[in-house]
């Protein structure tokens, strides 16, 4: 009976990683919260900080979310979606304040077809070949 052999990366990462700079003084305070017990690592003291920065400002962001008619958080694409819009003669202006995700099966002309644009603040994750197709069209 032969094993069925299964990569352990499938899954997609659910967070990016950013750099950031920091002055001795800011990294040796943050190191004496994390040595004082108030975060477990430096990590989690900048995603604290950051996540009460983006609560503090929540109603600018849900407003200009809205003005720009965008979509937030995370927006798949499938191939039928895009067969659907391209049958229909639809244009689609992809807008979206998180991760937009193209199935691995939408191929380059099919994107190129359907799609018109796209804004993304936060990450896109398409196949190379959808990228390079629509290079053109990413704000």
């Amino acid at each position: 009976m032969m094993a069925e052999i299964r990569s352990l990366r499938d899954k997609t990462p659910e967070t990016e990683k950013i750099t950031i700079n920091l002055g001795y003084v800011d990294l040796g305070r943050i190191d004496l919260l994390v040595q004082e017990g108030f975060y477990s690592n430096r990590s989690d003291f900048i995603r604290t900080a950051i996540r009460n920065q983006l609560d503090s400002h929540r109603d600018i962001v849900a407003r200009s979310v809205e003005r720009h008619m965008m979509d937030m958080g995370l927006r798949d694409f499938s191939r039928a979606e895009l067969e659907a819009a391209q049958k229909a003669g639809e244009v689609l202006h992809v807008k979206v304040v998180g991760l937009a995700r193209f199935d691995p099966d939408i191929t380059p002309e099919l994107a190129r077809a359907t799609i018109g644009s796209i804004s993304v603040l936060g990450a896109l994750q398409a196949s190379p070949d959808v990228r390079k197709a629509l290079a053109d069209r990413i704000l």
